[in-house]
């Protein structure tokens, strides 16, 4: 396994990840909001691509047999000062993916590892990551991971 910066010509592999972690949270999603259209696939790639190229953020790849298997995506929040909050400068994960075959192969690790050493030389003093509630397999591997709930969204069907 090897763990190697964003290049373009990986970009068709980025894209087959996203779709298959969107498919997943589809199949996860109890109220079943969440929905695969056709744009998918382009959409949420250039949305990643948009935010790590305008956020000072980085993309790494997991490459196992010269096939790209994982790959995580971060991005650069400064400090928050206002009148109610200080906050340090903190990296955000936007993205962590693995395929489904790659799994519990510690590749998810690697590319944690990787993403929060490239925080700490942007000096920042946290990382945070959103999870969907019902994706378990992921808040067990962040929980094991020493991340811990901080912000919670409450919703209700009305």
């Amino acid at each position: 396994m090897e763990i190697i910066d964003y290049s373009s010509e990986y970009n068709e592999d980025i894209k087959d990840l996203l779709f298959e972690l969107q498919e997943y949270i589809c199949s996860i999603d109890r109220e079943k909001y969440n929905i695969i259209t056709e744009e998918c696939r382009e959409e949420s790639f250039k949305k990643t691509i948009k935010e790590v190229s305008e956020n000072n953020g980085a993309i790494f790849l997991a490459k196992e047999d010269n096939i790209i298997v994982g790959f995580i995506a971060g991005i650069i929040i400064g400090a928050e000062n206002t009148y109610e909050f200080r906050g340090p400068k903190t990296g955000r994960v936007t993205e962590l993916i693995v395929t489904k075959k790659c799994r519990a192969k510690g590749t998810g690790q690697l590319l944690l590892d990787k993403i929060e050493n490239y925080f700490k030389s942007k000096e920042c003093k946290r990382s945070i990551i959103e999870v969907f509630e019902y994706n378990e397999i992921g808040k067990n591997f962040y929980y094991k991971n020493d991340y811990f709930n901080r912000v919670i969204d409450i919703m209700k069907h009305i």
